[in-house]
């Protein structure tokens, strides 16, 4: 594959990616199409922009952009989505119009043009597992449930993919991962947000009890599976993506805590999410098996460390947006 479409390619996870595939595969061109929302920032991959890399300010939703772009590729890995949930349990639509209307959109280009597609999803389409007296883990064939208007969005587009798969002949492959962390984070999101009000001295926030479980996840480990899916993985199936890094929510703050020489207590505690999910865990033995994929970011506190000396060397990338998503959060006591 010589020509890569990248949608959502200076979002947090197509920004990592994007760097992957620069770093690892020098004969590959990469057009980043994304709509420069909130969290999208093409600052994240100025130094890449030239004769390799070329960014594309649009949308998803626009068709004839989109068939332009899909026709010119040897294959598309869509990122491009809405994906805060606390957003999403305020103002849906966008992640209607984005995830569900966006996905149609390419996944009708790449049918027409055939070309690869590959879609990269979430393991919130699962809903939840029980906190406690259960080893149970998502599966490629577990059931969706998901429980907030985003999950419900990507689970939607989920099932587009699949159909169009199976109706149409699409050329796609369709992964689900857990939670990620590292560099380019927007700063909504819980970790980068707790680092950077303890950077700005701001109190952490915790959601209710913080016994909420996440699998964590290295984006660059993510990134290394998605190519090994678009290289290697089989059309038509779908890939879990997880590295075996399940930790409760209050104990990752208490880690960030540590890490960054503050009291273990000094966080407040807030209203919890409505509908917050209580436990994700990813069994990601068909990827390991099949395509060879293993983490390498297998110890979670030096992979923290490395993602908070990230934000301390880069505050000029996050302080401008910090006022703002505070205020966001505080008009919804959160």
């Amino acid at each position: 594959m010589k020509n890569l479409l990248v949608t959502g390619g200076a979002g947090f996870i197509g920004t990592n990616f994007v760097r992957y595939v620069y770093k690892n595969h020098s004969k590959v061109q990469i057009t980043l199409l994304d709509k420069l929302t909130y969290a999208g920032n093409q600052t994240n991959l100025v130094d890449l922009l030239g004769e390799r890399v070329q960014l594309i300010s649009g949308d998803i939703c626009d068709g004839p952009l989109v068939e332009k772009l899909v026709s010119q590729t040897d294959a598309v890995i869509h990122f491009a989505a809405e994906s805060h949930n606390d957003n999403s349990l305020i103002d849906p639509w966008p992640f209607i119009r984005t995830n569900i209307v966006g996905t149609y959109t390419l996944i009708q280009a790449a049918s027409k043009y055939h070309k690869r597609f590959h879609h990269v999803s979430t393991d919130e389409v699962y809903g939840d597992l029980p906190l406690s007296g259960s080893n149970e883990k998502f599966t490629p064939t577990s059931p969706y449930q998901p429980s907030s208007p985003y999950s419900a969005s990507k689970a939607s587009s989920d099932m587009l993919v699949r159909a169009w798969i199976r109706s149409f002949g699409l050329q796609a492959t369709i992964s689900n991962c857990s939670n990620n962390y590292g560099p380019y984070q927007h700063i909504e999101k819980f970790i980068p947000r707790q680092i950077t009000n303890i950077l700005s001295g701001r109190r952490p926030k915790l959601y209710g009890s913080g016994s909420n479980i996440r699998d964590w996840i290295h984006v660059n480990d993510h990134s290394a599976a998605i190519w090994d899916i678009l290289t290697k993985g089989k059309i038509g199936e779908t890939y879990l993506i997880g590295a075996n890094g399940e930790m409760s929510n209050k104990a990752v703050l208490e880690m960030i805590l540590k890490l960054m020489k503050q009291p273990q207590n000094a966080y407040d505690i807030v209203k919890d999410r409505p509908g917050h999910d209580l436990r994700y865990a990813i069994d990601a033995s068909k990827i390991r098996d099949e395509l060879g994929w293993q983490p390498l970011y297998t110890d979670f506190q030096s992979g923290l460390q490395k993602t908070i000396n990230w934000y301390v060397d880069h505050q000029d990338w996050w302080q401008m947006d910090k006022n703002k998503i505070e205020m966001t959060y505080a008009r919804n006591n959160q």
